[in-house]
């Protein structure tokens, strides 16, 4: 599993034209799900990104994490985080997991950060999105389940 995380100061994720999601200030979490992923993957991308101090204490310094301001999150899903560009000039999505079992594992991993205590805003599964937002920083981490990176 895989993470692309920028803080914001606004997010908005529209589908067909409309707005299917908005948050304040929080995290953009742009989410890959690979084949064999499972609640393990989720527990450690997700606990990692709910923990990461990497929003501003009163010193300027990195110190606080979503949990701490009491953030909120925008989970997209996004099967390209597994996009393997190395052969040719277009990308293969081989080792991204087919769309049914992606899905069961996205709504999973976003029902595991509501019983979190965070407010989780979400895009819509298998359409075409269009991400708004305002990166506060800017602030992009990488997360990998495998801790790739």
């Amino acid at each position: 599993m895989r993470a692309v995380i920028q803080r914001c100061n606004y997010c908005r994720v529209f589908s067909d034209n409309q707005k299917v999601g908005e948050i304040g200030k929080g995290l953009v979490v742009l989410l890959g799900i690979k084949k064999g992923d499972t609640d393990k993957d989720i527990e450690y991308v997700a606990s990692k990104l709910l923990n990461l101090r990497i929003f501003e204490d009163e010193n300027d310094k990195m110190n606080l994490s979503l949990k701490d301001v009491q953030g909120e999150l925008a989970i997209v899903s996004q099967f390209t985080l597994y996009g393997d560009c190395r052969h040719g000039r277009r990308p293969g999505f081989s080792e991204a997991e087919l769309p049914d079992k992606a899905e069961v594992l996205y709504e999973s991993f976003v029902e595991f950060c509501r019983t979190q205590g965070v407010t989780v805003a979400t895009g819509r599964f298998q359409t075409h999105m269009k991400v708004e937002l305002e990166n506060d920083g800017p602030v992009t981490i990488l997360l990998d389940s495998e801790k790739l990176f």
